[in-house]
């Protein structure tokens, strides 16, 4: 019997409308468009308006990957995300209740800026179990939520949008299937990156949660470590899995969290800067959003072919990580630029 993989069929994309540039920010605190850019590669980003929510940017961003896929019906929905619209319900069965999916099984994975990578990974475990014959895996988070708008070493970096790819079942040898996945974590270093109230921890005191700890809070430093350590590795690993050395690689599409992680990632892979597909510049950090938006990006730029050896690489609070080999399909068509999306 022939083993089910899932196979890439749809990608879809949304932000929102509104642009914050580095000079926009320079005007409310204490940096500057050069320390901005130097620091992290990034120009400008996009913020949600008041009242728009991350179920907003991720059911623009799955219309436009299930109009990519030719609108094949879905058979789960999984999100990751680490900004939900709510503590309680999950914003997964918002989602498929917005893209009129009926009652299909959603729910959300929470791996902060891994999050597309570990619900991708869910999507095809769905598939290969025979669960679903379809899934829609959507990357989306409204980070800026939960950045505190005035710290100058967190505000400059996080922005907001959604990224979305239909997977279909198929056999593992076809163009867009994917290859080997690799998901970790180590939560004896979750103070790296956290927001400390509004969870169980917090409200278990019934006290009232301090400003500071309503925001995240980012060890820079070590994030910085961290990252490039553990993308590199799990990089390395899928890849010798997969059977490709670094010189097959035709594109690494790692999460843009900062221009110089992807660049030391990739030079400690060996992979030229050139294969080291990076669209931060505009995007900013948008979490787990960050690899579907620059795959829907690289697809609009004509940077993905069919056959092209693709790797994807992660890093997240928690702390998680991870990497995915695949082949890039025949066909796969784009539904237009990314779609902005407001409440």
């Amino acid at each position: 019997m022939t083993a089910r993989a899932a196979v890439l069929a749809g990608i879809g994309s949304a932000v929102p409308p509104r642009v914050v540039t580095n000079h926009d920010l320079a005007g409310r605190m204490d940096t500057s468009d050069e320390w901005i850019r130097t620091r992290t590669g990034i120009a400008e980003r996009r913020v949600v308006d008041p009242g728009t929510a991350t179920s907003d940017l991720a059911i623009a961003a799955g219309r436009r990957a299930l109009d990519s896929a030719g609108d094949p019906g879905v058979g789960a929905v999984v999100i990751g995300t680490a900004t939900p619209d709510h503590p309680c319900p999950a914003t997964g069965p918002i989602v498929a209740a917005g893209l009129d999916l009926g009652t299909v099984p959603a729910f959300d994975v929470g791996a902060v800026c891994s999050g597309f990578l570990y619900a991708l990974v869910t999507g095809a475990g769905l598939i290969a179990a025979e669960a679903a014959d379809s899934v829609l895996v959507i990357g989306a988070d409204a980070f800026t939520t939960i950045v505190d708008p005035h710290d100058r070493t967190t505000a400059p970096i996080f922005a907001d949008g959604a990224g979305a790819v239909v997977l279909r079942a198929g056999s593992p040898d076809e163009p867009g299937a994917l290859r080997e996945m690799l998901l970790a974590s180590d939560g004896l270093q979750a103070d790296l990156i956290r927001v400390a109230a509004g969870g169980s921890r917090q409200r278990s005191h019934h006290t009232e949660a301090l400003r500071e700890d309503l925001y995240l809070t980012m060890r820079g430093g070590e994030v910085f470590k961290n990252a490039v350590l553990r993308m590199t590795e799990s990089s390395r690993t899928v890849l010798a899995r997969t059977g490709w050395s670094t010189a097959d690689v035709d594109l690494l599409v790692g999460h843009q969290a900062n221009v110089r992680i992807l660049h030391a990632v990739a030079e400690q892979l060996g992979v030229g800067l050139e294969r080291a597909y990076v669209n931060i510049g505009h995007t900013g950090n948008t979490a787990a959003a960050s690899i579907p938006l620059a795959l829907d990006d690289a697809v609009g730029e004509g940077r993905l072919h069919a056959g092209d050896k693709v790797l994807l690489t992660a890093f997240g609070a928690g702390t998680t990580w991870g990497a995915v080999t695949l082949t890039w399909p025949d066909r796969l068509s784009r539904a237009g630029a990314p779609a902005t999306s407001a409440a």
